[in-house]
C-alpha cells in the first residue's frame, strides 16, 4: 500500500518492516495486523489491516514519530 501524507510518501513495498503484531488467525473476521515500517529516509509508519469485524476493516497507514514507533514496538 502506498499513501502520501503531508507531502511524504509512505510505501509498504519500498520500506523495511521493523515489527509486526497480529491478533487472531487467518480468515478471522475480528483478526487484524499492525506492521511498523521505516522508510529509507528514516520516517516511521504503521500499516493496519484486518477482518470486517476488526478495528481495522480497511487498509490504512498512519505516520509515527520515532519515539512513538519505539514505544509501540515495545508494547507489542
Amino acid at each position: 500500500m502506498k499513501k502520501i501524507i503531508c507531502g511524504t510518501e509512505y510505501d509498504t513495498a519500498t520500506s523495511t518492516v521493523v515489527h509486526k503484531y497480529t491478533e487472531g488467525y487467518f480468515g478471522d473476521p475480528a483478526g487484524f495486523e499492525e506492521t511498523l515500517y521505516v522508510t529509507e529516509g528514516g520516517k516511521y509508519f504503521l500499516y493496519t489491516f484486518g477482518g470486517a469485524e476488526s478495528k481495522y476493516p480497511t487498509e490504512s497507514i498512519k505516520r509515527m514519530s520515532k519515539a512513538t514507533a519505539e514505544a509501540w514496538a515495545l508494547a507489542h
